[in-house]
């Protein structure tokens, strides 16, 4: 008995998860004697939201997908920022699935589903990376996304640059422990805030941050002064979940905190801020004396990069449908200003049109003959790449 609406490892493997057309397709090549190899690339035309970049996301799973599958997988790194397009404007193949068609094609919704999603989530991530201007951003939204993902939510962030995340499986699966300070909850329960203040520092352990919740009954400056009258030096920090009905000027408040604190000698405490943030209301309050952000459903309910999986070559020849570019390719980039450019497979690295640089190839092979060939990288090392390469973009 199938408890929760989600597929397993093997559903997922089999089949059972693809369109029904492709497992047809499947059905006629295989009656009529007309498999063959192809080359199939996988591009996204044009990104969600007006972003200019995204963050190439959920390269681990594919490579588990096709292994035991006799085919070459080759892509582009996980954590790589990519525009849609390179200078010319062609799109750009982010991996490309070399073998016989029949032997992958079971999978093909698999393929793209696996990053369409967490390629979207680790994009908004590093969105609001960006705009926090190097100030410390928690992944909060597991919460409003189906449980089975919630790994995949939190690694998908992660991944984008944030420095925690609140669900255990995640952090668990991260080698990170996870990050999070009392819900609203736990003061209700108790009907006063000192109550619950003293019962978590009495009850949690030590290495836990004392961070306490101020917004829960009364205004969030004298809330704060309680909180740090209470706990005094073990207090780590106040969370303003402040609702948006109350908010007014939320940054004026947050500044107004800043000053109580201070002002009474509990420079220590550290403000974090959470509810319903974006990268807008991000960028506008890490102007304030904000020292970390939680950050959920902005992120893990981020519009999906809309990857399509494409046949360019059949038996050796280019051959595309209409609206793609035939002929297998390579995807170039230039190690210092980080252009792009698209090349027929096969051709030599050609110079920066920018500035002059010699360029890189991307697509790498990762798997191969059904094996995975790449090094595995862990999260913590693919998080570094994009926070590198995130110093090279704009938010626009």
């Amino acid at each position: 008995m199938r408890l929760f609406n989600t597929a397993t490892d093997e559903d997922i493997k089999s089949g059972l998860t693809s369109d029904i057309y492709y497992l047809r397709t499947k059905k006629v090549i295989d009656a009529k004697g007309a498999d063959k190899s192809v080359v199939a690339e996988v591009t996204v035309g044009a990104l969600p939201e007006g972003w200019k970049w995204g963050v190439f996301c959920g390269l681990d799973e594919v490579i588990n997908l096709y292994t035991g599958i006799p085919v070459d997988i080759y892509s582009v790194p996980e954590g790589t920022i990519f525009p849609a397009r390179d200078l010319k404007g062609y799109r750009i193949p982010q991996m490309a699935v070399v073998g016989n068609y029949g032997s992958f094609v079971c999978v093909e919704t698999a393929t793209v589903g696996l990053i369409c999603q967490a390629s979207g989530v680790a994009t908004a991530a590093a969105r609001v990376k960006k705009a926090a201007k190097g100030k410390r951003v928690f992944a909060f939204g597991i919460r409003r996304m189906h449980p089975a993902i919630a790994p995949m939510l939190d690694r998908s962030a992660y991944i984008g640059g944030f420095d925690g995340v609140s669900g255990v499986m995640g952090a668990r699966l991260l080698g990170i422990d996870p990050s999070g300070t009392m819900p609203h909850p736990l003061i209700l329960l108790f009907g006063e805030q000192e109550a619950a203040w003293s019962a978590f520092d009495e009850v949690i352990e030590d290495s836990v941050p004392r961070i306490a919740l101020v917004d829960t009954i009364c205004d969030e400056k004298f809330e704060t002064i309680r909180a740090a009258r209470l706990l005094g030096r073990s207090l780590d920090g106040v969370r303003l979940d402040t609702p948006g009905s109350r908010r007014g000027d939320f940054l004026e408040i947050i500044r107004e905190v800043r000053w109580e604190l201070d002002l009474r000698g509990y420079n220590h405490v550290k403000i974090y801020v959470s509810g319903g943030l974006n990268e807008v209301s991000v960028s506008k309050l890490s102007e304030g004396p904000v020292d970390a952000f939680g950050v959920g459903t902005s992120v893990s309910n981020a519009p999906t990069i809309d990857f399509s999986m494409d046949l360019v070559e059949v038996d050796g020849k280019p051959v595309s449908k209409r609206g793609k570019y035939s002929g297998r390719k390579q995807a170039w980039r230039c190690p210092e200003c980080y252009a792009w450019s698209v090349t027929p497979w096969g051709m030599p690295g050609e110079k920066c049109s920018k500035c002059s640089s010699q360029m890189q190839p991307m697509l790498r092979k990762v798997v191969e003959n059904g094996a995975p060939v790449a090094r595995k990288e862990s999260a913590a090392e693919i998080r570094e790449r994009v926070l590198k390469e995130l110093g090279q973009y704009r938010l626009e």
